[in-house]
């Protein structure tokens, strides 16, 4: 958040003040002007107007929460209210905690919202969401009242004291709006319900009241905007106090001079002078009033105020209170407050004569030269004479720096201090006045003959001892505080005192002037500060007013104080006219001439800045055109070389592209070899499996004829199992024949895979090469990397995998050698055996043949213990045996042979087949790749 200070006359822009970071939602403004403070919800700060800087910041919790941070009128106090009903009073200059206000009573608690203090800055009234308002006296530091509003009222949304002139500050009168938007005026002393504004039909959003308190202007919630006159509203209000002194008895005219004036305090106090002195100026000024129909104007100020009494103050303690002296001199000036009158002048805009005010006088704070030129120009708008008037800067600058945030009191104070404390200054214009001058120094020859005398020794005129002084009215001479102290004592004494105060300064310095010899040294001294006390000058200022003689004071040369008239102000024509006109047609003469010397040489200016500026955009024309065929020249030198590097890369991607075609036929060649390879050995596996199939089918053939042969149960028995043996055999077959075609299949589809895998990868990463160019050539090789070892991957998978197969196969083929080593083994015990006992069982049926008698034959013995067996006894049996079962053995062999033949028909069809589709897997990776 940031807030914007505008010049209201002007509207311009002034400065930016940032630091808040949530919204603002009052603004309060030192007396001075000097100071404001800006509140919101969570942090006040202070700022310096002049600088426009932040000065101090209060920070606080969040849980607490800032109500409403503002300045006491008249006076340096910050009072700050909290959301938990704290109020404290800090210092404004060194921000010190001065008091705190003590919580209030619980049986009238009141969650403060709003805030009014009175002019006087000694009551502050609060209240909130209830009918109670809270009066606290800030000097007692208590709460010393509780007002209870009407029940209709709920809440109090704000607060406002009227003004009024005759309290002196001390507001009696308190405006109260509430949630109905009606505005009820109560006296804070009487509690009585004195007006109210506002309706609940037409109720009332805000108000504010005049600075004077004699009107009231109230938004109202419908939009409109409604003002008030307070006058018409209430009569008791602006009635004034009573006097302190009544006339009882009104004489005629006739008997004003014969009798006395006899009065009668009848009511309040009565005022008695101190001295007898003042008894005298009382006298004399009785009779003054006497003369003028009782009218004491010159004791009689506005606002309330007596001048006789202030005067009395005012030697008492030197001074006025800083805290009542800017009321106290408004009111001894009777300045007549003229809004619209100097409204009108300001209107008129800055005067051609303080246009470059800036250059002669350089201030510093750009506010107050924005006042100076503002009030010197409405001076010059009000009377011609004063734009031509050198020393007005220096005349009215401390005013205008005393009331820099009120140029309408401003404007008039310097108004009122020409008119009376300068008068006939301007009958020699444009020369200082000499005849005033000239009464500064017959006084001084009165006063201090030894002195004037110095200045004459030393050729110094009133000129370099006087006119300084009252050019400058003392500002460059004394400080602030002795500034102030001075004419607090000019403007409530006569109009000769300022002159006065000029002889008060050269008699009350005669020592170091008298020491001077130099004209630098005399006006080193009348320009700067020294070492004086301003009391002793005022003291020899009043000293020099009661001892002067009547022929060279001023005061019978000079006028009596007039106030500025009400509505329109005075002419000013106290010049000589002709002079001022003459100077002022010179001027203007003189000002249309440097007008139209400006004019020509600003056209002059402009011809050759156009020249210059023509020169310099042909030369920027030419260095951009230079530029322009530089950067050509540059993008073709870039163009050739990138389209070489575009040449060079083509290149290098069309090797890249031949040596990945030739490595990935490389590839498809080994692979359709190893494939081949492999069928051919699958085909040879299948070969040899089917050869030891037959040679174990011939075997069991003829252990079944042997079988059948020794007898019918174990031929049933032999074809039984034969028979399951055969099923199970043919189960097996078709298993592994399954199996295998399965794993061709498979392994088929996997190369299939395979190979699609590699072409899709290659077409990607060739379309992906041809966009990127020569950026993705070392993805490609990496790619073409990373294929190759998948391929060498899955080629040491595969072989990994053929060599375990292959061991597994010789490991079963080894143990069916062994196997049918055995069974071969086995088989010749078998007809070993079987051959011995049938040859036993034939020779013992041949001898029981031929002994039929003897149970055990003689030959046996002997035979079996000798171990010899007649040859061609064997061979006749044999044959015998044989000659029985020839015709079935027969019949055996040629259902083998057709069993064979069928087999190696089979065979031979599984070989033919397989070469077929090995001849076409060998064809389909050239057409893929193609």
């Amino acid at each position: 958040m940031f807030l914007t200070c505008m010049e209201t006359v002007t509207k311009e822009l002034v400065s930016w003040m940032r630091g808040h970071e949530s919204s603002v939602f009052s603004i309060s403004v030192h007396a001075s002007g000097r100071y404001a403070i800006t509140t919101s919800s969570d942090t006040a700060q202070l700022w310096d107007l002049d600088t426009f800087q932040r000065k101090r910041k209060l920070n606080i919790l969040q849980s607490v929460g800032i109500q409403k941070v503002f300045f006491l009128p008249l006076s340096n106090t910050i009072l700050s209210c909290f959301k938990d009903n704290s109020i404290f009073a800090w210092e404004c200059d060194t921000l010190s905690c001065k008091y705190q206000l003590p919580a209030p009573p619980e049986s009238s608690s009141v969650l403060y919202k709003v805030f009014a203090v009175t002019r006087d800055g000694r009551i502050l009234a609060a209240g909130g969401k209830s009918n109670h308002l809270h009066l606290w006296c800030l000097e007692a530091k208590q709460l010393f009242r509780i007002i209870q509003m009407p029940t209709k009222v709920r809440a109090i949304r704000h607060l406002e004291f009227l003004p009024d002139s005759f309290d002196a500050g001390s507001n009696q009168v308190l405006g109260v709006l509430s949630q109905d938007g009606i505005m009820r005026f109560v006296n804070i002393q009487t509690c009585k319900l004195l007006f109210e504004i506002g309706s609940l039909d037409e109720g009332i959003s805000s108000s504010v009241i005049s600075p004077h308190g004699r009107y009231i202007a109230s938004i109202m919630e419908n939009g409109s905007l409604n003002i008030y006159s307070v006058q018409a509203l209430t009569q008791e209000i602006n009635k004034p106090p009573p006097p302190l002194v009544k006339v009882i008895e009104d004489l005629p005219k006739s008997k004003l001079n014969s009798g006395g004036l006899k009065m009668k305090v009848t009511s309040g106090r009565v005022q008695r002078p101190a001295k007898s002195r003042e008894n005298k100026i009382q006298a004399r000024i009785l009779k003054q009033d006497l003369t003028g129909n009782f009218e004491n104007k010159e004791n009689e100020v506005s606002d309330g105020l007596n001048k006789k009494r202030l005067q009395i103050l005012l030697k008492g303690y030197g001074e006025y209170p800083t805290k009542y002296r800017m009321f106290i001199w408004r009111s001894l000036l009777q300045l007549p407050e003229n809004h619209t009158a100097f409204s009108s002048l300001v209107d008129k805009g800055v005067h051609v004569a303080f246009l470059n005010l800036q250059k002669k006088y350089p201030i510093k704070s750009r506010k107050l030269l924005r006042v100076l030129q503002r009030t010197l120009s409405a001076l010059a708008h009000w009377s011609a004479i004063f734009s031509d008037t050198p020393y007005l800067p220096l005349l009215a600058f401390p005013f205008v720096k005393l009331f820099q945030n009120n140029q309408l009191i401003c404007f008039e104070v310097v108004a009122t201090l020409i008119i009376n404390w300068c008068q006939h200054w301007f009958e020699y214009f444009p020369n200082p006045p000499i005849n005033i001058l000239s009464m500064i120094e017959n006084v001084l020859a009165f006063h201090d003959k030894e002195l004037l005398q110095h200045f004459i020794d030393h050729d110094i005129t009133s000129q370099l001892y006087a006119w300084p002084l009252l050019e400058t009215v003392f500002s460059e001479v004394l400080t602030r505080e002795e500034w102030l102290k001075l004419f607090d004592n000019v403007f409530s004494n006569h109009p000769s005192f300022l002159l006065m105060t000029v002889v008060a300064y050269n008699t009350c310095s005669r020592a170091p002037l008298l020491n001077c010899s130099l004209r630098d040294d005399f006006e080193y001294f009348f320009h700067h500060r020294n070492n004086l006390d301003i009391s002793v000058v005022i003291r020899e200022v009043y000293h020099l007013m009661d001892t002067t003689p009547t022929d060279i004071h001023p005061n019978g040369k000079l006028d009596a104080f007039v106030a500025l008239t009400k509505g329109q102000y005075p002419v000013f024509n106290q010049y000589p006219k002709f002079i001022v006109d003459y100077q002022t047609q010179e001027r203007e003469r003189i000002r249309n001439d440097e007008l139209d010397f400006l004019r020509e040489r600003q056209m002059v200016e402009d011809m050759q800045a156009e020249v210059d500026q023509q020169r310099v955009e042909d030369e920027a024309w030419y260095q951009k055109q230079e530029l322009l065929r530089k950067a050509e020249e540059t993008r073709r030198e870039m163009l050739l070389q990138e389209e070489e590097k575009m040449v060079q890369q083509r290149q290098r991607l069309a090797s890249v592209k031949r040596e990945l075609r030739a490595k990935e036929m490389h590839l498809q060649d080994a692979t359709r070899r190893r494939f081949l390879k492999l069928q051919q050995d699958q085909r040879e596996m299948e070969l040899r499996r089917l050869n030891d199939e037959i040679e174990r089918k011939n075997l069991i053939r003829n252990q079944e004829a042997v079988a059948k042969e020794m007898r019918e149960d174990a031929d049933t028995y032999r074809r039984k199992v034969d028979l399951e043996e055969h099923m199970f055999h043919k189960l097996i077959e078709a298993g592994q024949t399954q199996n295998q075609k399965t794993q061709k299949l498979i392994e088929e589809n996997l190369a299939e895979a395979e190979q699609a895998c590699l072409n899709a990868d290659w077409r990607i990463q060739a379309l992906h090469k041809q966009r990127c160019d020569d950026l993705q050539r070392n993805a490609c090789y990496q790619e073409v990397a990373k294929l190759l070892r998948e391929n060498r991957r899955k080629e040491t998978e595969v072989l990994n995998a053929m060599v375990g197969e292959g061991a597994k196969k010789w490991e079963e083929a080894q143990e069916k050698d062994f196997h049918l080593k055995s069974e071969k083994k086995a088989s010749a015990l078998s007809d070993a055996s079987r051959k011995w006992f049938l040859e036993k069982e034939l020779d013992d049926a041949l001898e029981h043949a031929e002994h039929p008698y003897n149970t055990v034959p003689r030959c046996q013995s002997g035979q079996a213990a000798s171990g010899y067996v007649p040859r061609t006894s064997q061979l006749k049996d044999s044959s015998e045996v044989d000659s029985s079962t020839h015709i079935s053995l027969n019949q055996r062999r040629v259902q083998w042979d057709t069993m064979e033949q069928d087999l190696m028909e089979r065979v031979r069809n599984l070989r033919q087949r397989l070469t077929a589709q090995a001849r076409n897997r060998c064809r389909t990776p050239h057409l893929l790749a193609t």
